[in-house]
């Protein structure tokens, strides 16, 4: 499975397509079309959403986003990230709560993150989160 992150939803749904689809929007359809699972963290949705001042685009956005199975964060994910944002800061990394409920969340379902967020790449070793890079497949 591999979970998408803010990043990577709002380069393929919200700007503007211009002459043609974005790099990270023809890999997204390639993942789709391969029926690779896919998901969105819960907070990950919200963020899509968050500051369509549109209501034809934000509803637009909404319904593609229906498509992907959204993934609500339990108690245990909180806890993960709790313990992520603690373990950052004690390797002199610092990460976003939101970051490390995401990477909390991808971890526990054993899955793969979707991102374009550098941030990702320093809190991966210290979380053990597994980073999805088109390019390696």
């Amino acid at each position: 499975m591999i979970l998408l992150d803010t990043t990577v939803l709002s380069e393929a749904f919200r700007r503007p397509m211009r002459d043609r689809p974005s790099l990270t929007a023809r890999r997204l359809t390639r993942l789709i079309r391969t029926r690779v699972e896919l998901a969105v963290p819960g907070i990950v949705f919200q963020e899509v959403l968050t500051g369509i001042p549109d209501p034809a685009q934000f509803d637009l956005v909404r319904r593609d986003l229906e498509a992907l199975a959204v993934i609500p964060a339990s108690r245990d994910d909180h806890s993960l990230a709790a313990q992520f944002v603690t373990r950052c800061r004690a390797k002199g990394v610092t990460a976003t709560t939101v970051d490390c409920l995401i990477a909390a969340q991808t971890v526990w379902m054993h899955a793969r993150l979707y991102t374009l967020d550098r941030d990702f790449d320093r809190i991966a070793p210290i979380c053990d989160l597994s980073l999805y890079r088109p390019n390696q497949g």
